[in-house]
């Protein structure tokens, strides 16, 4: 192989995890046309459907031993897109078009926050602990309002009836990225080992119950979500000083 083989070989991007991460960018832009085209409970599916992509691409790469710096950017960017355009944008058509400024403020708040929670996440790759993240991760509050317009929609109701508990979250959502509260990671968890056999079936059970009525489940779920940093962080700052005076 000469070296002109080996600087095209370099330049080259690894195929398959870029495939999801391309798949997951597709479902948050496919998010988007359905909310221009009325389709709300569609757009809150694609949403969800692109956390799931987001969370392959990653681990297929690391199975895969097909990581870069690429992977990591373009990573990002989809991210953007799928969680932190995407939900901003469809919670504005769905609920925020008749609240003119206090709307569009709203659906940018969320927006901006996911782009600068994505900026800091990105700046402290490597440096931070890895059980914990800092502030809400972009994925986890789009599925808030994503969550949120599917439950509405699967019990009749519109974005005009819900408009203002809508501002509430869609703000909250944007400012709990970029706050400083910790987030438990589960990066530590083993998923290659071995397990109870209890656990097992309660996983089972798990996801019988999601399945069952997976807008409730998955919205209750990341609101718990949500609230657990918060309340982790208040722990954690509680030991602390219990430890200082000691």
């Amino acid at each position: 192989m000469n070296k002109t083989d080996m600087t095209k070989r370099r330049r080259g991007i690894y195929l398959l995890p870029n495939l999801f991460t391309t798949a997951a960018m597709f479902a948050g832009f496919f998010a988007i046309i359905s909310a221009i085209n009325g389709r709300f409970a569609t757009a809150a599916i694609a949403i969800f459907v692109a956390m799931i992509l987001d969370g392959l691409d990653g681990r297929v790469a690391r199975l895969t031993n097909t990581q870069s710096a690429f992977g990591v950017e373009y990573d990002s960017l989809s991210d953007m897109v799928s969680f932190g355009v995407a939900p901003g944008l469809v919670m504005y058509l769905w609920a925020f078009t008749n609240l003119g400024k206090f709307g569009l403020f709203a659906a940018f708040v969320h927006t901006a926050g996911g782009a600068l929670r994505l900026a800091r996440f990105n700046t402290q790759v490597g440096t931070e602990d890895k059980r914990f993240f800092q502030g809400f991760p972009s994925p986890s509050a789009a599925a808030i309002l994503a969550g949120f317009i599917w439950v509405s929609t699967e019990y009749g109701y519109v974005g005009e009836d819900l408009k203002y508990l809508a501002l509430i979250l869609t703000i909250s959502t944007g400012l709990l990225m970029v706050s400083n509260f910790r987030y438990y990671s589960f990066k530590e968890i083993d998923f290659k080992g071995r397990v109870p056999f209890v656990a097992t079936i309660m996983i089972m059970l798990g996801i019988s119950l999601i399945m069952i009525h997976p807008q409730t489940i998955l919205f209750v779920l990341f609101l718990g979500y949500a609230i657990s940093g918060p309340a982790v962080t208040l722990i954690m700052l509680k030991r602390k000083r219990r430890n200082r005076k000691t």
